[in-house]
């Protein structure tokens, strides 16, 4: 049974209502695609924090602007609803403050690390959760290494 604003796991509750929403929308989404529900919800939680830093104010308003039914029913097409980012590598760049840990389709950085281990170990954790890659760069940005957890 899809979730909605009155009927969501608990994990949500504390989220931003707007933040909610779009977690219950990600979630949705991939129940109907076959994901088990412990995995979909962290999942979907953490993507839709990183797409609330990086949504515009017209997409966080569309978000808003959901109900319920908009929520429950996926219709034609349940992956439309899905950040592009949930399927997108990390990447560990070289930052002015240290280490990076971005989304590849991201506009900015998730995470700044002052030590280049920090963010890969970050890197890999969300790419694992999310099931693609980490592409970790060297200081003068070449490719170093890519890790795959698809």
């Amino acid at each position: 049974m899809p979730w909605d604003t009155k009927d969501y796991p608990s994990s949500l509750k504390n989220l931003d209502n707007t933040v909610r929403k779009k977690a219950i929308d990600i979630a949705n989404a991939m129940i109907d695609e076959g994901y088990q529900e412990g995995r979909a919800i962290p999942i979907a939680t953490e993507q839709a924090k990183e797409w609330y830093k990086n949504a515009t104010d017209k997409e966080i308003n569309e978000v808003k602007q959901m109900s319920d039914e908009d929520l429950r029913s996926r219709g034609a097409n349940p992956e439309s609803s899905r950040p592009e980012l949930l399927k997108k590598g990390e990447h560990v760049l070289p930052h002015d403050d240290g280490w990076a840990v971005k989304s590849e389709a991201a506009k900015q950085a998730s995470d700044v690390y002052s030590n280049k281990q920090d963010a890969i170990n970050r890197a890999k954790e969300i790419a694992n959760n999310k099931q693609t890659n980490v592409i970790i760069h060297k200081k003068d940005g070449t490719i170093q290494k890519n890790i795959n957890y698809e």
